[in-house]
């Protein structure tokens, strides 16, 4: 039985997807149609061993800004990655895949790899390990193999991926005759009823150094400062750190654009098991089981006399009711909310745009900022004054730090904290305060084995996040960096 090494592509700008998805926290790591991340039903459907398949550790290719919660979010369901390299910025997928590749070939020249985003949604997991298997009797002939998705509608959101021949019920690779651009209404009909387009799904099977080949030979400006960035590549508190330098000479494109559709070895394995890429609004209400009216609500949402829509609150402060809607999508978090017509779920981008435009932090910024220990949000932002909800995990700790701008008020509501202001350490219990003067060097810690909790309030005449200096951190911020 091969062993297979899942490469898990976890980038992301979260627009599409907005406001829920944004670039500081996209999509991947929110749970948008079960209890579990997108993120952790990935790295769940490739690990583990079945009768036919075994994988060994994922290894995760994400950026500097997402490591943690990658670390974390896989802590929580038990998987330990074999590896997790950072990007110092995006450059789409041909640089990280091919990057992966020669860090795997390192470790076993035969590395099978299996390339997967970290967004996608799959509900039938054996069917789709034994789409898995039938790719592996491909590139046992050489083939690079990708994943081609049996279409169940005229999706114009989607490339597509045109067979030499229809799939039969085999379910054996067949050769690609050609990529197609995402197509107009008409054409996507049109292809549908061909019986020979299969959706291009971006998932990937080949062997590490036949790609390393391909890349070689098609690609061959990415290999010089792929390969550099890989060499010059440093351990940091266990992840894989890419040389930012000879990274960022490496161009932007994508691998179908690099490699897959000058290659001649290609093979596309059908798959007809359910998938999604949760590419908008509109794939979430038909992933998430519409009612009988068509209607899908999920958190404190209530639907009244309304058809075709989705009604959803992801606040804990928000109650969201809808009365006589039809065909529309309403999203509400405690900073933002989106109402659309369904049929303009790919529009949604357009508002990241213009509030991009207008300056606004709701474009980028989720409103949990989430940090290595924790994470925090704004409840309240006056003149001189900030208010936060502060969440800090079980033996996590702040860095030791100090502000120019500001004093800080503490009132711990669950757990404990462990609390240094300059030379005196002390415990912090619920219903407890501590104050910390301006200047003074400090530090939080959650000594315990449950969350810990506390209201901040920053007094002074600047509360932003960069008004920090870093004396001590175990996570190796620099100076500057927040939290």
């Amino acid at each position: 039985m091969p062993l297979i090494t899942p490469v898990i592509l976890c980038g992301g700008s979260g627009t599409r997807l907005w406001p829920l998805s944004r670039k500081s926290y996209p999509k991947q790591f929110v749970p948008l149609v079960d209890e579990q991340t997108l993120f952790q039903a990935s790295a769940k459907r490739l690990s583990g061993t079945s009768n036919t398949l075994s994988f060994t550790a994922p290894t995760v290719l994400t950026g500097s800004d997402f490591r943690f919660i990658v670390t974390e979010q896989l802590s929580a369901i038990g998987i330990d990655p074999g590896a997790i390299l950072i990007e110092p910025e995006g450059r789409n997928t041909a640089p990280a895949i091919f990057a992966a590749a020669l860090y795997l070939v390192e470790k076993d020249p035969d590395a099978i790899m299996l390339v997967a985003p970290s967004d996608h949604v799959v509900p039938d997991v054996e069917a789709f390990h034994v789409a898995i298997e039938k790719g592996l009797t491909a590139i046992e002939a050489g083939k690079l193999v990708t994943f081609g998705i049996k279409p169940t509608h005229a999706e114009t959101a989607y490339g597509y991926l045109e067979l030499t021949a229809e799939p039969d019920a085999s379910g054996y690779a067949v050769d690609l005759k050609q990529f197609v651009e995402k197509p107009d209404a008409d054409r996507a009909a049109e292809m549908v009823a061909a019986g020979t387009f299969l959706w291009n799904a971006g998932i990937f099977l080949f062997k590490a150094k036949d790609i390393i080949a391909a890349f070689t030979k098609y690609a061959p400006t990415l290999t010089a400062p792929v390969t550099e960035a890989v060499d010059a590549a440093q351990v940091d508190l266990g992840f894989l750190r890419l040389d930012p330098e000879t990274w960022a000479k490496a161009e932007d494109i994508s691998i179908d654009y690099a490699v897959m559709e000058k290659a001649d070895n290609l093979a596309v394995v059908p798959f007809d098991g359910g998938w999604s890429d949760l590419g908008g609004w509109d794939a979430v209400w038909r992933e998430a089981g519409p009612d009988e009216n068509g209607v899908v609500t999920s958190g404190d949402a209530t639907a009244i006399d309304c058809k075709d829509s989705l009604i959803r609150s992801d606040s804990d402060r928000l109650e969201v009711v809808g009365i006589g809607l039809e065909n529309i999508m309403a999203i509400a978090m405690n900073d933002a909310v989106l109402v659309a017509d369904m049929s303009r779920a790919q529009d949604v981008k357009k508002a990241v745009t213009a509030l991009k435009a207008k300056g606004s932090d709701q474009a980028t910024q989720f409103p949990k900022d989430h940090r290595p220990w924790g994470w925090f949000e704004s409840l309240v932002v006056g003149g001189r004054f900030q208010v936060k909800r502060i969440h800090v995990h079980p033996g996590a700790a702040l860095s030791l730090q100090s502000h120019f701008h500001r004093s800080e008020h503490w009132i711990v509501v669950e757990g404990t904290a462990r609390v240094t202001v300059d030379d005196e350490v002390q415990l912090v219990t619920e219903n407890q305060s501590v104050y910390i003067p301006l200047g003074a060097v400090h530090r939080m810690e959650n000594p315990g084995k449950v969350p810990m909790v506390l209201i901040e309030v920053q007094t002074g005449s600047y509360v932003g996040e960069d008004d920090i200096i870093r004396y001590e951190d175990v996570y190796s911020r620099g100076q500057g960096a927040k939290g």
